[in-house]
């Protein structure tokens, strides 16, 4: 699986469609040009996956989850729900329709890199997640044990 980062603004054409970035685009050679979209279920965005990070993703998620299990079937079922999609001949790629209402009114979309696939937002709702998303100081040291002191005891 490839590392991807960057973060990259794009416009958005009435359709739905933009120009995936070239710095990106470089990052992630697929075997066969093929993505996944899906919803994502912690933030109002969309996630981009290669297909082939897409399908360890789920392969994964099947060996955690018994599908014969209600609430994890449902879980399953949610986290494997995606489209597959392809960059056209000009390097555009087409939000499927159904996963448009998260940047219908949008005319700049961010696409942003978490290391494993790229979010993709409403520029409007990813300028109001950056300003109110807190101190992420303190929660990198809570989440993560990193804390703001230097080896030598020092702040």
């Amino acid at each position: 699986m490839a590392l991807i980062l960057g973060k990259e603004y794009c416009k958005v054409d009435s359709n739905g469609r933009f120009k995936f970035p070239i710095a990106l685009k470089r990052q992630l050679e697929t075997e066969d040009g093929r993505f996944v979209i899906r919803e994502s279920v912690y933030a109002e965005c969309l996630e981009l996956w290669t297909y082939a990070s897409f399908r360890e993703e789920v392969e994964k998620l099947q060996g955690m989850l018994n599908p014969y299990r209600r609430e994890e079937r449902d879980i399953l079922r949610k986290l494997t729900e995606g489209n597959v999609v392809e960059l056209d001949s000009n390097d555009r790629l087409l939000v499927p329709a159904e996963q448009k209402h998260l940047i219908a009114s949008a005319k700049e979309i961010v696409l942003q890199s978490t290391g494993k696939f790229i979010e993709l937002w409403d520029r409007a709702a990813y300028d109001r997640m950056n300003s109110t998303g807190g101190d992420y100081a303190a929660k990198a040291e809570s989440l993560l044990g990193i804390s703001r002191v230097d080896n030598h005891g020092e702040h």
